[in-house]
């Protein structure tokens, strides 16, 4: 064959190979151009011979090449057409949320003398002083007062709260130089010191002031008299064990209890408040009264019971004298001093006293598990007069009453609640018998040992408030 022919059946057999290819759905090779230099040299397959097919390529097909030609006799498969647009990914599951984050555990209780330090160097350690050394130029150390700290529940002071008071005594005058502990007088306090304040309150496993008992919480507040305003705070959690609540005896031997404005702003100025709050007024009215008030408690626990007598009445003379342990102390003082006239017009002064408050708790004592006194006049030789006392002072008012029984800790509670409710009710049999007026006018209910203030369940003069039975004031219905 010519070149010439040559040349005419080469592009004829690539027209054959293309229909070819066209009917196998394969896409068309372009026919082989000239070798580029600046490419790797690929060798370039023979001629074929003249009116034969050529041989194929056996170069490797790169990865973007159409697929291979399929077998001889059979179609290969059209490749799936390509969509419109791509499809969505699946949806994202929303990520689920994080787990719940577990509430802080109440916080932990310490043995009682470690608490007490951990509190008070929490507070001197970061008491605020910018005002109190402002307001004091001059002076090289900050005067300190204390008054004397209580317990949160029943206002009390307590074993516990006098040793509170005399480690941070010790504290203060051991590490924190910068003050100077003073005496808690009149005289001090017209000079404007600090005053430092302190409660030591039964809790339960939450922290709180209203379940089974716990631990105690140590709440102490510095007070700057000058601005009238809580300069520093502070709190800590002190195990039971090893703590002496017992009431101090002036306490032990008040015949009443009744809720009292000026013990109230005490408590209220250290619990529930923070750095920079102001004093309570009930309390910040009655400091000078909160002076003079220790002096007589000084003075009876003492034995001078007359000076006692003379400091509370001095008290209930003065605006804002009008307190719940001003009644007692007079009624205490004169106990002591054999003058039963003034035993009589001091109880009936206290029963005054606490139905203006709405709530007066009463300390008789009952033999154990009975409704009745015990025989021994040393208790219960005043109880008649008490009865009687309060049922011509109810008598003298609208109001009706509710009679309350309490018991202390020991025993089932189920039992302390029918025991409860069984003394209330002698109470109320007595109150009608002295004045049948208030037959219609009271009822008796009992709470068991659900609301006590003590807590300790010895069943002794330490925990009397516990066994009180209250005369609450209640619309008449």
């Amino acid at each position: 064959m010519t070149s010439p022919q040559r040349a005419l059946v080469r592009p004829a057999a690539w027209i054959v190979l293309a229909a070819l290819l066209s009917i196998a759905g394969c896409a068309t090779p372009e026919p082989p151009g000239p070798v580029r230099t600046a490419s790797p040299a690929v060798p370039t397959p023979p001629a074929p011979a003249p009116g034969a097919r050529p041989a194929p390529s056996t170069a490797p097909v790169p990865a973007t090449a159409a697929p291979a030609l399929a077998p001889t006799g059979t179609i290969a498969a059209a490749p799936p057409k390509p969509s419109a647009s791509p499809p969505a990914p699946p949806e994202a599951k929303p990520a689920a949320p994080p787990p719940p984050v577990a509430p802080a555990g109440p916080p932990p209780a310490v043995p009682y003398p470690q608490a007490v330090l951990s509190a008070a160097n929490n507070l001197f350690g970061k008491a605020d002083l910018s005002g109190a050394t402002s307001a004091r130029a001059g002076m090289t150390k900050y005067p300190l007062v204390i008054d004397p700290l209580v317990d949160g529940n029943s206002g009390y002071q307590s074993a516990a709260t006098r040793a509170m008071e005399k480690q941070i005594v010790e504290l203060v005058k051991s590490s924190f130089p910068t003050f100077d502990v003073q005496p808690f007088t009149t005289n001090t306090l017209a000079r404007g010191p600090l005053l430092f304040i302190g409660t030591f309150t039964a809790v339960d496993r939450d922290r709180k002031n209203v379940g089974e008992h716990d631990a105690y919480r140590i709440c102490l507040a510095l007070v700057d008299l000058r601005t009238g305003k809580i300069i520093s705070k502070g709190l800590a959690f002190a195990q039971k064990n090893g703590v002496d609540i017992t009431p101090a005896e002036f306490f032990q031997d008040s015949p009443a209890w009744a809720p009292d404005p000026a013990t109230q702003g005490y408590v209220r100025t250290c619990q529930g408040t923070k750095a920079g709050d102001p004093i309570n007024p009930a309390y910040w009215d009655r400091i000078m009264q909160a002076a003079l008030i220790n002096d007589a408690t000084i003075a009876y626990e003492e034995g001078n019971y007359q000076a006692a007598m003379d400091l509370f009445k001095g008290v209930l003379q003065q605006p804002g004298g009008d307190q719940l342990r001003v009644h007692n102390g007079i009624y205490q003082a004169a106990v002591k001093l054999g003058r039963k006239d003034e035993v009589s017009q001091a109880f009936a002064k206290i029963v005054d006293y606490g139905l203006s408050q709405n709530e007066l708790g009463v300390m008789f004592t009952f033999r154990p598990g009975s409704t009745l006194f015990p025989p021994d006049p040393k208790i219960s030789g005043n109880y008649h007069m008490w009865l009687g006392q309060i049922a011509q002072r109810t008598s003298q008012r609208t109001a009706c009453l509710d009679v309350v029984g309490h018991t202390s800790k020991t025993g089932p509670e189920p039992m302390n609640e029918r025991l409860s409710l069984m003394r209330a009710q002698y109470i109320k049999q007595r109150l009608d018998n002295a004045s049948p007026q208030l037959t219609k006018r009271t009822k008796a209910s009992g709470k068991g040992s659900r609301e006590a203030k003590i807590g300790i369940g010895t069943d002794d003069l330490r925990d009397q408030l516990d066994r009180r039975v209250e005369f609450k004031v209640v619309d008449c219905t």
